[in-house]
């Protein structure tokens, strides 16, 4: 059973900063992380994600602005978000995949860009 959870949320203007991390019970070692979010009448949408060896992709809407990166020692994938807009409010959620067991999910943590 692993647990995930989210910090880092709040309430940022336009253009500014924020990191989420996202702290696994369990080791993240040889898991694929994800980080999604869900924006208020919207559905859930892939953010992006980084596999077991670093590599990462990301959605086209914040590529170039966001950062996904992976601490194995410390069980910790974190989100690094830039240049943040209005269009960005949405509840962030962290997801775990590991093939031939399963998907986990933390609780979510709110960012909300507002001026």
């Amino acid at each position: 059973q692993v647990q995930l959870v989210e910090s880092g949320g709040g309430l940022v203007q336009p253009g500014g900063s924020l990191r989420l991390s996202c702290a696994a019970s369990g080791s993240i070692f040889s898991t694929v992380m994800g980080w999604y979010r869900q924006a208020p009448g919207k559905q859930r949408e892939l953010v992006g994600h980084i596999g077991s060896g670093d590599n990462t992709m990301y959605a086209d809407s914040v590529k170039g602005r966001f950062t996904i990166s992976r601490d194995n020692a410390k069980n910790t994938v974190y989100l690094q978000m830039n240049s943040l807009k209005p269009e960005d409010t949405a509840v962030y959620y962290c997801n775990m995949v590991r093939l031939l067991e399963g998907t986990y999910w933390g609780q979510g943590t709110q960012v909300i860009v507002s001026s």
